[in-house]
């Protein structure tokens, strides 16, 4: 049994990620390419990141692999139909089983399976993934299975019952890094940035029920692995790569309070001294964790906004207060850590009047940094269920992705792009304003803000 575990994101093709040159690896893969070594399966990892489709391809054909493995989120889907377009017809994988994971494929599930995919894996991934090697290998029926999505020989898109989460995660290996090229990451890191880092994760899932959010992979839960554990891979990462800092995925890395207390005093004990990043939400943050925060090596607090408006925030089922956020921001400040957060624009029932109060709400708030998207509604999401009825495309489904879909009843496109114009430069100008800029330079910025809000209201 031969396992091609990979994925579809190809770097050189995204030029805004190139810009941006903050490429992590794939841990997900990288997670289940461990499980599946451990219980004797040959698995190959081929990771796209620094490797273009042809690469792929060549890897593919030279393999030439039982089951084909591919991870596929949202942001990838259009590449993984292009990697199952090549695999159909090329005549050196005839019979091999595609098999598709990670956060799209269930949504879309009848769509990837008529597409070409054999079969589709909803949730996590390990135990499912060895019992569908075992399930080929052996010949068992996909229906003994649980976490498959497929078509009968009937044409019948059959759900096998429910994969029990892993309620154990110290039970997992660490994810295998030695499968990919860590340094090709580390050494773009540094020279777009001036240093490395490695991405982690010490949690699965979310228990929060922010009403744009995905669950389709973890579900709504909360399983975290040991601070020993978690300090074990810390050790070895700095051990086997010593890069210059940490990013821990994790949704909410303080969550919980006794678990970061503990991870700290871990840390402490080992003489464990790291720089990190990591995210959070307001109301899981205090003096006390932001202090611990600090001392155990947090430089960067990415806190989760997404609006200044309280009635936006409701809408969505945040369950934070923006008052809050702003402290906790302006606390994060105090203790010396640099703060990051974001903004969602265009969710439903937001005006004009409360992007005016998220300009209002950065300004006072003054994260170092913030970042800006518009909403889109994912499939499977209370968002997407709420819109679905309104959604407006110009294109069939493997010609778009869900950041493609627009909705009746609100603002254009170009409203947004404007308004995205007015967020930005009208932070900017009290920013630069603070720092004493030359006249010049907050002059122009001052306009670029006004004319964006300008136009807001004309187009509005």
């Amino acid at each position: 049994m031969k396992v091609f575990l990979t994925h579809a994101y190809y770097l050189n093709e995204d030029p805004k990620e190139l810009e941006i040159m903050r490429p992590y690896v794939p841990l997900g893969i990288l997670y289940i390419s461990s499980y599946l070594k451990l219980r004797g399966i040959e698995v190959k990892v081929y990771d796209t990141t620094f490797k273009s489709f042809e690469n792929q391809k060549e890897a593919l054909k030279k393999f030439r692999p039982d089951i084909i493995a591919v991870y596929c989120n949202l942001m990838t889907k259009l590449n993984v139909l292009r990697l199952i377009d090549f695999i159909k017809n090329e005549k050196s994988l005839n019979g091999t089983s595609i098999i598709l994971g990670g956060p799209e494929p269930a949504n879309y599930a009848e769509e990837f399976l008529n597409y070409g995919a054999d079969i589709i894996v909803k949730g996590e991934g390990e135990e499912t993934m060895y019992d569908v090697c075992r399930m080929i290998s052996e010949g068992w029926s996909p229906e003994e299975v649980p976490g498959l999505i497929f078509i009968s020989e009937n044409g019948k898109l059959i759900k096998t019952g429910e994969r029990q989460t892993i309620k154990n995660l110290d039970d997992l290996p660490m994810p295998d890094r030695k499968s990919v090229e860590l340094n090709l990451y580390l050494e773009a890191w540094r020279k777009a940035h001036g240093y490395s880092s490695v991405s982690l994760n010490t949690m699965r899932g979310c228990p929060y029920t922010c009403r744009w959010c995905s669950h389709s992979v973890y579900g709504v839960s909360y399983r975290r692995r040991s601070p020993e554990k978690v300090c074990d891979e810390l050790e070895y990462l700095i051990e086997t790569y010593n890069p210059d800092g940490f990013w821990f995925v994790d949704d909410v890395f303080t969550i919980s309070h006794k678990w970061l207390f503990r991870f700290a005093e871990a840390m402490k004990q080992r003489r464990l001294k790291i720089k990190y990043e990591c995210i959070s939400r307001s109301d899981r943050l205090n003096e006390m964790v932001i202090k611990t925060l600090k001392d155990t090596g947090c430089f960067r607090l990415w806190i989760g906004a997404e609006s200044g408006s309280q009635k936006v925030l409701d809408l969505m089922d945040r369950r934070v207060s923006a008052s809050d956020t702003r402290e906790k921001i302006k606390l994060a400040g105090k203790y010396g850590i640099e703060t990051g957060t974001f903004i969602m624009l265009g969710y439903p029932g937001e005006t004009k009047e409360d992007i005016y109060e998220t300009a209002r709400h950065l300004i006072e708030a003054d994260p170092d940094f913030f970042l800006t998207t518009v909403a889109y509604p994912i499939k499977g999401t209370p968002f997407y269920s709420e819109v679905e009825s309104r959604i407006l495309t110009d294109k069939s489904w493997n010609k778009r992705t869900d950041r493609d879909l627009d909705f009746k009843g609100r603002y254009s496109k170009r409203f947004y792009r404007f308004a995205n114009r007015y967020l930005i430069n009208e932070v900017n100008y009290h920013k630069m304003k603070a720092r004493k800029t030359s006249l010049s330079e907050l002059s122009k910025t001052f306009l670029k803000a006004k004319i964006s809000k300008t136009i807001m209201k004309v187009i509005s």
